[in-house]
């Protein structure tokens, strides 16, 4: 809807690739190519801008994902940005330093409740030469 010319979603959720497409039908808009399997890792595609929602709530993950946005990053001039609940994993990972914040937004009631509590989200510019 923003005129992007090309779309890849990745979630390795088939059901995300479902629901995407229902998106997509619901927004009039060709659905995307949408890939099921990790591509965190992979080698970096040409991408321009990666959105990313909620990927920080695993050490582990939030690591390799580190690695591969920086990789993207430096290959491509990839922009990344990030939407996160602010999740304790998210807060406290070294990522968190190299971001700076650009929205936030108050969580629906029953988002809080089904989350925790958390009661905001925000969305971050990934920002590692800082």
């Amino acid at each position: 809807m923003c005129g992007a010319a090309h779309v890849v979603a990745n979630d390795i959720d088939p059901m995300a690739a479902v629901a995407t497409h229902m998106n997509s039908e619901l927004n009039g808009l060709q659905p995307p190519v949408c890939l099921t399997h990790n591509i965190i890792g992979s080698p970096p595609a040409a991408f321009h801008l990666i959105l990313l929602g909620d990927m920080f709530y695993d050490q582990s993950l939030a690591t390799s994902l580190h690695s591969w946005l920086n990789r993207c990053m430096e290959t491509h001039g990839t922009k990344v940005l990030i939407g996160d609940p602010g999740r304790a994993q998210f807060e406290e990972h070294a990522v968190r330093r190299l971001l700076r914040p650009l929205a936030q937004f108050e969580l629906p009631d029953s988002v809080r409740e089904e989350n925790y509590g958390l009661s905001c989200s925000g969305v971050w510019s990934y920002t590692p030469e800082l």
